[in-house]
Order: structure tokens, then sequence, then C-alpha cells
């Protein structure tokens, strides 16, 4: 077996920092905005401005990184862009929320699923069970209404959407005694809006199915846009919907974890990343 010589392994660390180096740079230009001058990158990575000026050329040269000459601020290249768009190619909210799934039904033991807005309305997609999962009436591929559901009051609480709003209209139209009580407000659509997204999360008890509560909270691509709604569900009994329970806390940051790997940056995001 043959030993790797000093001064490979010390060539080697050279390059490793080099990279780190180049990448911290690109980051820094992003938190910029993606365009910058020499010594407001140069700050950002805490770095001299002649050492950030020799690795921007050879960022320039790669396709990284290119200059303004009429303001000689340094932007994302192409190369940046084309990596960039691929990124965003393989941002899937169901198949990048599989992984907080996983995690919540492993530790919850409750039934948990990943929607989006189909032309139906909000439609399951993806649905995991517990061990010992409760008896319900939903499955991958059903459609949830929007006043009723937690998933539904997430769609509609986050979405500027006109068809939204008239789908939402026609079922309190359609509501029955029972169920239209269950809203409040001289305008109940946009009060139970309201409520969401001040909590960040819509929580229902027996509204859709009865002796099953419900926990729901929004997933947003890099945009700040919905994009999917993850919820977990059980029985009544013992499901706490409280704001200060596990349940909630454990929903609304694992959504913020998804929102985080679409490339959201809003105060969620980082929250799930601290």
């Amino acid at each position: 077996m043959t030993k790797k010589l000093p001064q490979q392994s010390e060539e080697r660390r050279r390059r490793v920092q080099s990279a780190e180096v180049g990448m911290g740079i690109l980051k820094a230009l992003c938190r910029l905005g993606g365009a910058a001058s020499l010594t407001a990158v140069a700050a950002e990575v805490q770095e001299s401005t002649a050492k950030v000026h020799r690795y921007m050329a050879s960022l320039i040269q790669e396709g990284m990184v290119a200059q303004n000459p009429a303001t000689q601020h340094y932007y994302l290249g192409q190369q940046a862009i084309a990596i960039g768009l691929a990124a965003l190619r393989q941002c899937d909210p169901i198949r990048l929320g599989e992984p907080a799934l996983v995690r919540l039904r492993e530790q919850l033991q409750v039934t948990c699923f990943l929607a989006v807005m189909g032309n139906q309305g909000p439609t399951i997609l993806r649905f995991e069970e517990p061990g010992l999962p409760i008896t319900i009436n939903v499955r991958a591929g059903s459609v949830m209404p929007l006043l009723w559901s937690a998933t539904g009051q997430v769609f509609l609480s986050y979405l500027d959407d006109a068809a939204v709003s008239s789908q939402a209209e026609h079922e309190l139209a359609a509501a029955g005694k029972a169920q239209r009580a269950l809203l409040t407000g001289r305008n109940p659509i946009d009060a139970l809006r309201r409520r969401v997204r001040r909590q960040g999360c819509a929580t229902i008890c027996g509204t859709l199915l009865p002796g099953i509560s419900a926990v729901a909270a929004p997933v947003f691509d890099y945009n700040g846009h919905l994009c999917a709604v993850l919820t977990a569900l059980g029985a009544s009994g013992g499901f706490d919907i409280t704001p200060e329970g596990g349940i909630v806390a454990e929903v609304m940051r694992e959504a913020a974890s998804i929102s985080a790997v679409m490339g959201y940056t809003g105060a969620g995001a980082a929250a799930a990343n601290a």
C-alpha cells in the first residue's frame, strides 16, 4: 500500500479550500441580490478585496460570474443561471416532501399527506400511514373541500385565485346550517383566511370527518408562492390541535423544511434550517 506524499495531501487541501472560497463568493452574490461591488462581496465573505478579485477572475473565466462594465459590479453569470434552472426543474414538492412525511409518520405515529391544488380542488398526491392506521375515507387522489378540511383552508388562505374563491363561495352556499355555524363573522370566508394566515396553519376537529382532527401547514416555492400543503390527521381523542401542542409545531416545522428545500428563504424556512 503506497502512502500519499505530504505535498500531494497539501495540494489537495489547497484545492478544497479554493473550492470553498469560490462557493462562498457565489453564495455571497446570491445573498446580495445577485449583483454587488467587489467591496461588498469581500465584506460579505470576510476576505480581502485582492483575494476576492483573484477568485472573481477565475469565476468569470468559467462563466459563473460576469461583470457589468458600466458599474464594475459583479453578477451571476450564464453558467450559474444554467445550474439554477436545472435545480428549479427538480423542485417537486411531492418528491422533496417525502422525507418529511416519513418523519411525521414515525415521530408522531399519525396519518399524513401532501396535497396540491388540482383542477377540481385540493388533491392528495402522497399519503403515509402509521403501523396502526385510523380508518378514514381519504386516500391518494382524494379531493378535499376548501372550507371544511384543514388542507383546503390553507389553500384558500394562501392562494389569491378567483377560481378558488368562487369554489369556496359555492361550498358555503351549499352548506347545511350546522356546517355554516362552524364559520363566524359577517364575511366568514375572509375571517377564515385571516385566522389561518395569523396562525400559520389550519386546524379542524370533526369538521370534515366525525371524530377526526387535522393540522395543515403551507409549503412555499422559491418565489414564496404556495405550492403544496402538508397535513397530519388522527382520532380527535389523542390528537392535540392546540397551537402549543407538539403536533402543530412539528407539522409547521416539517412544512417549513420542505419550503427551504424548495428554495424558499422566508422566516419559517430559516427557522427550519436553524
